[in-house]
């Protein structure tokens, strides 16, 4: 359960991030970078909200497996960027 936690914070997080940067506006490049700024803050946020509510009201996490799961899933969102498009 802890491991599934972990996961799910980084993935709503994601949603968050493709949410808020799918509804900006990005006629120009000041308004893309913007968008993606916006769409970083809502995710940090997003992350921090989660870490804290999980850890505050699941009373039984197993934090190696809760943060390890958290961390690999961050790392692997983030190297998805560099996937090259066929």
């Amino acid at each position: 359960m802890s491991a599934a936690l972990g996961g799910l914070v980084s993935f709503v997080a994601g949603l968050g991030f493709a949410a808020v940067a799918s509804a900006s506006r990005k006629d120009s490049v000041g308004l893309a970078m913007l968008a993606a700024l916006r769409a970083e803050a809502v995710k940090i946020v997003l992350i921090v909200a989660l870490l804290w509510v999980v850890l505050s009201v699941y009373k039984s996490v197993v934090i190696v497996a809760f943060i390890g799961t958290f961390t690999v899933t961050v790392i692997v969102f983030a190297l998805a960027l560099f996937v090259p498009e066929k």
